[in-house]
């Protein structure tokens, strides 16, 4: 596949070119590269979120593509469990009401087996439910309850978006094994963009990209 967009001036930037990727269910795949490489317009080539000038995007063999705007909302939020760097939590709701929020798309009152659910992915992540917002949070515990909420739905893919970036290091090293250990024992396959040093000793699969459009694939 492959991305390019213009500038305000017409200028034509490509970004990716005729990249070909292929994973399996259990696999985990590391993304890396210098800034300007096209490593955040992959991840939304792959979750539907950027449409690729040349070659397609299929889960499953389906082209997603192929999909209206709201069979791929669907398909997303069936298929994708996502963790943004920025976490995007709402400050004002409870570390619970966070984890429910994709709920709120499907449903007008949520299932108490979803609540138990969300409920129990912040016990697993040792987030403590008892804060009314998550503006009472740390770091760490905010990531957490990001990747509770990306996990509400059990989905068979998760993706995330420097997850350890902005963390210290033993928060780092805590949310990126909680992550792999997701991956292992779920079978889930883990999509991540890092330069963290636990990941590329744990995924076997990484792609580099370079700032000249060409990349590196170690398997």
């Amino acid at each position: 596949m492959s991305l390019s967009f213009k500038d305000q001036s017409g200028k034509v930037f490509k970004v990716l070119d005729s990249l070909a990727l292929k994973l399996v269910a259990g696999d985990g795949l590391l993304i890396r590269g210098p800034s300007g490489s096209g490593k955040s317009s992959l991840i939304y080539l792959l979750s539907g979120l950027l449409r690729p000038d040349k070659g397609n995007v299929k889960w499953d063999e389906k082209d997603i593509w192929k999909l209206n705007e709201g069979e791929r909302d669907i398909w997303r939020r069936k298929t994708l469990g996502i963790v943004f760097q920025d976490f995007h939590l709402l400050n004002e709701l409870s570390p619970l009401d966070n984890v429910l929020l994709p709920a709120t798309f499907s449903y007008c009152r949520t299932p108490a087996q979803l609540r138990e659910s969300a409920e129990n992915l912040l016990d697993k992540f040792q987030v403590t439910t008892n804060r009314k917002t998550v503006s009472e949070l740390s770091r760490g515990e905010k990531q957490r309850v990001a990747i509770a909420r990306a996990l509400l739905f059990d989905p068979p893919v998760l993706i995330a978006d420097e997850p350890t970036a902005s963390l210290d290091k033993k928060t780092g090293e805590a949310v990126a094994s909680l992550l792999i250990d997701i991956e292992n024992k779920r079978r889930k396959n883990l999509i991540v963009v890092s330069h963290d040093l636990i990941f590329q000793d744990q995924l076997t699969l990484q792609l580099t990209l370079n700032r000249d459009n060409s990349f590196e694939i170690k398997m």
